[in-house]
């Protein structure tokens, strides 16, 4: 099935659509746009040069994909935005271009709620579900079914690690670890997620594993080397979920949460 373009639509002769992508009233789409079969650009959304996007996604209306980064040291690269299949970005959302890697990318199935703003060199996995006015720093990155809280705010370079859900109003500034829930005022670790994690199938034994590492390593008074060497004198052979924790936390450069 061919595009649908609105007659009030610009798009440039040099995107490519795939079937079945509808074009709404007075969108733009600039030329070098890839967009899949089956998404659909709300009224006035502007997807700029540079921007792929996947399938069957949802653009909302002054949704702006593909702007130059907001990056003082940016040397007007031809980069990229790229967003999987089947992922809603919502009203006056912002994705920039990367400045220093080839691509800002956001997976498939995410929700990018109204207002966020995703920096240049962001990288979020899949499943990712960012609440309304999210701001994210440059170079962060997300693992897959993360979800952040409304009006988060996430300092470059940090990681959030996957399954892990963060308060609304939180500002982050360290890494958080994979299936953590983050609390504010202070931000902290307040346990797992423990619901999240059942919701996605998770066995009891594998949740039980994380509660015993983090009970361990985080909430033993160690710190956190002391304490993950504890875990592992008591614990020889991890659970493959608290490894992907300990992996996680012995690669962070910026320190993560405790």
């Amino acid at each position: 099935m061919p595009a649908e373009i609105h007659p009030t639509a610009i798009v440039a002769s040099g995107a490519t659509l795939g079937d079945g992508v509808r074009i709404g009233p007075f969108a733009i789409v600039e030329g070098d746009v890839v967009i899949g079969d089956g998404t659909e650009v709300f009224p006035h959304a502007i997807i700029l040069s540079g921007s792929h996007i996947g399938r069957e996604c949802r653009i909302y209306p002054s949704a702006v994909i593909g702007a130059a980064p907001q990056d003082l040291k940016y040397d007007g690269s031809p980069t990229r935005v790229v967003v999987g299949d089947r992922t809603t970005i919502r009203e006056f959302a912002t994705l920039n271009r990367a400045s220093h890697t080839d691509a800002t990318r956001v997976g498939s199935d995410c929700l990018i709620m109204a207002y966020v703003h995703v920096a240049h060199d962001c990288i979020i996995g899949d499943h990712v579900v960012i609440a309304n006015a999210v701001q994210l720093g440059g170079h962060v990155e997300i693992g897959d079914w993360a979800v952040l809280g409304g009006t988060a705010k996430v300092h470059q370079f940090c990681r959030i690690g996957k399954h892990a859900m963060v308060a609304a109003d939180a500002m982050i500034t360290k890494d958080v670890p994979p299936y953590a829930l983050v609390g504010r005022d202070p931000v902290k670790v307040e346990g797992i997620n423990r619901i999240g994690l059942q919701r996605r199938g998770f066995s009891a034994e594998q949740i039980e594993a994380l509660e015993t590492f983090y009970s361990i390593a985080f909430f033993s008074g160690f710190n956190m080397s002391d304490g993950i060497a504890e875990y592992r004198r008591r614990n020889p052979s991890p659970n493959g979920v608290v490894a992907d924790v300990i992996e996680f936390v012995e690669r962070s450069e910026r320190g993560v949460y405790r």
